[in-house]
Order: C-alpha cells, then structure tokens, then sequence
C-alpha cells in the first residue's frame, strides 16, 4: 500500500474514532440526564442504554441494567410505565404531570449544560474574546473608516457592549445596515460610521475585526453562556426560515455530514472539535425539544394537554402517534444521510 493511501486510511480511522467518542458522549450526557432526573424522583429505570442495536458490553447494578450498543446514534433510559399502564407506585405514569416533565426536560437540558462546559473549556484555555480588537483584516469595513488594533468598542447603535457575542450579535441584526460605533481609543472616546459587508457565499456579516483573546475565569463563564444562548438564537431562527421557506432542506445536515465536519475539525485542531461538540450538543437539545412525534419535546406537549385537561391522553393514541412520528423521523433521516452523501460526492 502507497503512503498516500496509509495516510487517508489514517486520517479516516481518527474521523471514526473521534466521530464516535463525540456522539458517544453526546448521548451519554443527554441520557445521563434523563436518568439522574428519573431515579431523583423515584422512578423505577429498568435500563440505561447508550447507542442503538447488537449490545456488546453489559452489566447490572441494582435494579438497573447498563448497557453499550454496537451503533453510537442514539440510546435510551427505559423506565417502567412510561410506554405501557403499570400499577407499580414507582412507575413513570404514577408520578405528578410536572416530575414527568421535569425526568423528559432533563435530556436536552443536559445537552445545554454540556456545551457550556465545553464552550468553558475553549475560551479559559485559549482566552475569551474581549470587546477589544487585535487584528483588523485588510480591505475591511473596519479598515476602510480608520479602526485600529487595540481600539475597544463600547457603543454600537446606542446599546451599550460588555461582550464580544454582543458585538457579533449587533453586527449579525444590522443585516448590512450602517451602523454608529462609539470606540475607545487611548482613553479617548471616538465615533465612527461603518457599513458591514454580506459575505456573497455564506451570507455572513462583517467588519473585518478579530478579537483580542484573553483567558479569565469569569469572562469564560460569561462567554460560555452567550456563546450557548447565541447559537440557540440562531438555530431558531434557522428553523424559523425553514417554515416559512426562505431556507432549504439541503442547508440540513445529517449523521453522514456531521462525521464529515468531524474528520475536518480532527484535522484542524481539538479547538475546532470540542466547538463543533458543542454546537452538535445544542443542536441535539434543541432538535429533542421540537413538538415532533417521538421525541422529547412531544411527549412534554401532551403532558401539558394531561395537565390541561385534567386527564392522560389515551396511551393507544399518543404511542400511535408517536410510532408513525419515529417512522416518519427515520424517513426523513435517510432523505437526509442521502442528500449528506450526493454533497460529500459532489463537491
């Protein structure tokens, strides 16, 4: 075998590997949640199960069982009650409306908290971005009206800026509008009229500034935060445009894209996958969160209709619902692995 092709087999055996210790520990820490919630409040778990298919390693501790799938894309808390009647008083369907949601919640919430450790990890290891600049790019907005390296930006559009997410966010909203700046500059306070530029390719706005990176505690945590809430923020308004169709569905990705960027991040640096980690884990919190059928997010909606009405929805109609939801999921999923495919191939 030539060098260069022990060199691509290389590089695609650190993608799987590194693709399934992310989406490993993905669905370890949304099950994880689930579970904690689930045994706090006293119901019964029968199993804790990560990834999908032929188990290859298990133990049992207790009442529950533990156990490792042969296919790292998914897993699952089974808890007794929750898919069938069951009279024991630590059942799933015994517990009030609001320790149910509460056991359901507990899975993305986890994802969430993941990502800001995460996010945490980045930024006090490599420093927080600061509201200050350290680099100004050539041929830039920012360049074109005079800003420099080592100006600190206070004021944009009359709000007030403590952050660099507030900066990209106030630059993001304009959507290319001119904008008012209030730099400070030797101690002196200065104003500068900007207008960003749309990036014709991916539709980003920019000024053409780079942050100055500073590590610290406290800013991490902060930063951690709003790197998380931004994301959410964007993500919603993602799906937002797909509804109303000003997105595609060739701008969703899949498993099969998602290993994709994985093996690109693996190439880059641990900074590039433990972000990417991160905005999968949001992802995966958000997405478990939609109103569709067998996910997490349906089945908190009909304890909100039980909680309304005073009474369960019957169990024979919420599980066909959610069992046409989960073969339509596995549809669009394959339409979606599909189309990851025909890009890859095409590019």
């Amino acid at each position: 075998m030539d060098p260069e092709s022990n060199q691509i087999g290389g590089v695609l055996i650190m993608t799987a590997v590194v693709a399934i210790i992310v989406f490993g520990l993905l669905i370890f820490f949304h099950e994880l949640g689930h579970f904690g919630v689930a045994k706090l409040v006293g119901i019964k778990v029968h199993e804790f199960a990560i990834g999908m298919g032929p188990k290859f390693l298990q133990f049992t501790k207790g009442e529950t069982k533990y156990s490792l799938r042969l296919l790292p894309l998914g897993g699952y808390v089974r808890m007794e009650g929750e898919d069938e009647a069951s009279s024991d008083e630590r059942s799933f369907n015994n517990k009030t409306v609001v320790q149910r949601i509460a056991v359901l919640f507990a899975g993305p919430l986890m994802n969430f908290i993941l990502a800001i450790f995460l996010f945490f990890i980045i930024f006090y290891t490599i420093g927080a971005p600061t509201t200050t600049i350290e680099q100004v790019m050539v041929e830039s907005p920012a360049e074109a009206v005079g800003i420099q390296p080592g100006d600190s930006i206070v004021e944009i559009d009359g709000s007030h800026i403590t952050s660099w997410s507030e900066i990209v966010q106030e630059i993001s909203v304009s959507e290319g509008r001119t904008m008012q700046m209030t730099l400070l500059r030797n101690d002196q306070e200065i104003q500068k009229t900007i207008t960003p530029n749309i990036e014709p390719e991916t539709q980003q706005i920019m000024i053409g500034i780079v942050p100055e990176m500073r590590a610290s505690f406290t800013a991490s945590i902060r930063n951690s935060f709003d790197q998380t809430f931004m994301i959410i923020r964007e993500i919603v308004l993602f799906l937002r445009n797909i509804v109303g169709r000003e997105a595609t569905s060739t701008e969703i990705m899949g498993p099969v894209g998602i290993i994709s960027l994985v093996g690109q991040a693996t190439r880059t640096g641990w900074v590039d996958v433990l972000f990417l980690a991160s905005l999968i884990s949001i992802n995966l919190g958000l997405m478990n969160l939609l109103p569709i059928p067998a996910l997490d997010g349906s089945r908190i909606l009909f304890l909100i209709v039980e909680f309304l009405r005073g009474k369960p929805i019957a169990p024979e109609k919420e599980g066909m619902i959610h069992l046409v939801g989960f073969g339509l999921l596995m549809l669009l999923m394959v339409f979606i692995t599909y189309q990851d495919i025909v890009t890859i191939f095409t590019r």
